[in-house]
């Protein structure tokens, strides 16, 4: 038993509704770290502390070796794609390990030099969200050179300056100036500020690829968790929590960058299921095309190799091909065949008196009037110069000379042009061979035919010998 299930679309309504549910998920989503930092914020002792040297090295370990991770997968992308937002992802990755590292290697100073720990954190965040909100404002420009992409010294000078924030920032942490709360908050609050600048440009240019949704999700929590480092103070709960939003956002990322990676190796390149399955669509459809033209091609040699440039004519191949098939069809019981053998009586003085040219004309009238006193389904080819041959399926001998006389007459008869007015006169000799009576092989067949040619040109020429 067969059941018909009828699918309506849904209404309008519903797929508007649709749209503003999805988009309030994605909005509650970033907002979530929102959420933890006011709990905190308003249900907990910012006294209490969890100080613990070996899990924030361990940690911070961990995060180095994951982002020289990322960074790579990016440089990669931006490698293959040349996409200039790749490649401020990419420095701003790098810029954010080679400074953050520090703060996990200079964690056992927090209790002598508090401000040579704490304060890389905060650095880091800045230069990082700096660099991704250049690259932001870079989204969908042009690919870059791949001379530009491999350049090493655009890459050395950028490390070098990542070196000389490593080299400021210590020199900050052992100044005067380093005990001044500012110091810290200036650097958090900066992040803060450029990482509220990516969000916001990215909804004010539209920017709603699966990617770059990614994207904004991330840099609202790096937001969220320079919030929550301005709002905690070392070791507390709350510091505790704006690491793990910022690692949360870093995580997220970095599953965009090898999400890229794996399909578009691009941020601009939507790699929706939707889109993908469109681009695939094309891309079918482009093969589908191509597949066309290279089967009509291949076609196209095909006549090409099986017939005559010159009159259009079957080749000498091809009509080997056809008689061998008859003799296959004729040995299986099929009725008999005969051959006709052609050739232009003294063509080579048409040639000589008129030119290649005339003599080129007139084989090519020649060969139209021949296919128009033979039957339609009858095999004609061009085997030389001026020799011709006709295959005539179910023809006897008697008929195959009928056939033959036929074709001689038409040739005798037609006025071939010779230009300015002159005529040139035409005609043909032809020798005739029957499957069976002459012979049961090609060989013999063609021998026979060529024979009782010799003869017609011997008896005069424009006539037909078919014994």
């Amino acid at each position: 038993m067969r059941m018909n299930i009828a699918v309506r679309e849904a209404p309008p309504a519903i797929w508007r509704l649709l749209k503003v549910y999805t988009q309030l998920l994605l909005i509650a989503f970033a907002l979530v770290p929102a959420c933890l930092i006011a709990y905190l914020y308003f249900a907990q002792d910012p006294t209490l502390k969890f100080e613990n040297h070996a899990f924030h090295e361990i940690a911070i370990a961990a995060a180095t070796l994951e982002g020289f991770f990322v960074t790579y997968v990016t440089w990669t992308c931006y490698r293959s794609s040349g996409e200039p937002l790749l490649r401020w992802l990419t420095l701003g990755f790098l810029g954010f390990v080679l400074i953050y590292a520090l703060h996990g290697a200079f964690t056992g100073l927090a209790h002598h030099n508090m401000w040579l720990f704490l304060l890389y954190g905060p650095a880091s965040r800045l230069v990082m969200s700096i660099l991704l909100f250049v690259g932001l404002l870079s989204y969908h420009r042009p690919p870059e050179r791949v001379e530009k992409r491999s350049n090493a010294r655009d890459w050395t000078m950028w490390l070098g300056f990542f070196v000389l924030v490593d080299i400021a920032v210590a020199y900050v942490a052992n100044s005067a100036i380093a005990g001044s709360l500012m110091v810290r908050l200036s650097m958090e609050g900066g992040a803060l500020v450029f990482s509220i600048l990516n969000v916001m440009t990215l909804m004010l240019r539209r920017i709603r690829s699966p990617l770059m949704v990614i994207y904004g999700i991330s840099i609202t929590w790096f937001a969220l968790s320079s919030l929550a480092f301005i709002l905690g103070r070392p070791w507390n709960h709350m510091w505790w929590l704006a690491h793990a939003i910022f690692a949360a956002g870093f995580f997220l990322l970095s599953y965009g960058v090898v999400a890229a990676f794996r399909t578009t190796r691009s941020f601009s390149t939507i790699y929706s299921q939707e889109e993908l399955t469109a681009r695939l669509a094309e891309a079918m459809a482009r093969t589908e095309s191509a597949l066309q033209e290279l089967q009509h091609t291949n076609q196209k040699l095909e006549r090409l190799a099986a017939t005559d440039p010159l009159t259009g004519a079957a080749n000498r191949r091809q009509f080997i091909e056809s008689v061998e098939a008859e003799i296959t069809r004729a040995k299986r019981g099929g009725a008999p065949f005969s051959l006709l053998a052609l050739d232009l009586d003294n063509f080579k003085a048409i040639n000589d008196s008129y030119g290649h040219q005339i003599g080129d004309e007139v084989l090519r009238r020649f060969v139209q009037t021949c296919l128009e006193a033979i039957r339609p389904y009858d095999g004609f080819a061009r085997v030389g110069g001026e020799e011709f041959m006709v295959l005539l399926p179910q023809s006897l001998l008697e008929a195959a000379r009928t056939i033959g006389e036929r074709v001689r007459v038409a040739i005798a008869r037609s006025a071939f042009e010779a230009g300015i007015g002159r005529l040139v006169e035409v005609t043909v000799s032809i020798g005739v061979s029957q499957f069976g009576h002459d012979g049961d092989t090609i060989d013999t067949l063609l021998r026979v035919a060529d024979e009782r040619l010799y003869r017609a040109k011997h008896q005069g020429r424009n006539c037909v010998v078919a014994a």
